[in-house]
């Protein structure tokens, strides 16, 4: 007897969603779109904005206004449209912003606001794909992943024995 290869055996690397786990009926469709461009429209593009559709809610991590307009200067990105698969949240930090042309899941209220007074464009994933369904004058950008609170709490970086095994491991302490 051998392994059948051709039925998934040693399968290897991660194993990748092939539908979108969220209830959400709009993200459902949206997948449903962005598959269907990828898949005719040989589109690199519409199959990442697919497979991150389908991913996790703790994957598809929110990025904030400021750290938007961060990532979209330069002159390499003026005109384009930054697409975040996530939540774009309003930072009360940030005074001015520029102009920006965002398409995103979902946006706060906050957010929105900033952005369309800053003389900006917040628009759906839908909208986007009627625009531009290959990407063409887009940047992609995700939020922080690893900006969670949890995150602090992991460690145990060697062994329980090394002086340094929780150097930058914050530890969980009960409130007094």
């Amino acid at each position: 007897m051998g392994i059948d290869l051709k039925a998934g055996g040693r399968r290897i690397g991660h194993n990748s969603r092939k539908a979108p786990v969220s209830k959400n009926v709009y993200v459902k469709l949206l997948e449903k779109l962005f598959a269907f461009i990828a898949r005719r429209g040989d589109s690199k593009f519409a199959e990442t904005i697919c497979k991150r559709l389908r991913m996790s809610q703790l994957n598809k991590a929110p990025i904030s206004v400021s750290r938007l307009a961060r990532y979209m200067k330069g002159d390499d990105k003026v005109g384009k449209t930054a697409v975040i698969v996530g939540t774009v949240t309003g930072d009360k930090r940030t005074l001015e912003l520029p102009v920006l042309k965002v398409a995103a899941l979902r946006f706060t209220e906050e957010a929105r606001k900033a952005i369309t007074a800053a003389g900006g464009t917040c628009m759906t994933l839908d909208q986007l794909a009627l625009l531009s369904p290959k990407g063409s004058h887009t940047v992609l950008l995700r939020g922080p992943k690893n900006a969670r609170e949890s995150v602090a709490h992991f460690g145990h970086s060697t062994s329980v024995y090394n002086l340094h095994t929780h150097d930058g491991v914050k530890p969980y302490v009960k409130s007094k």
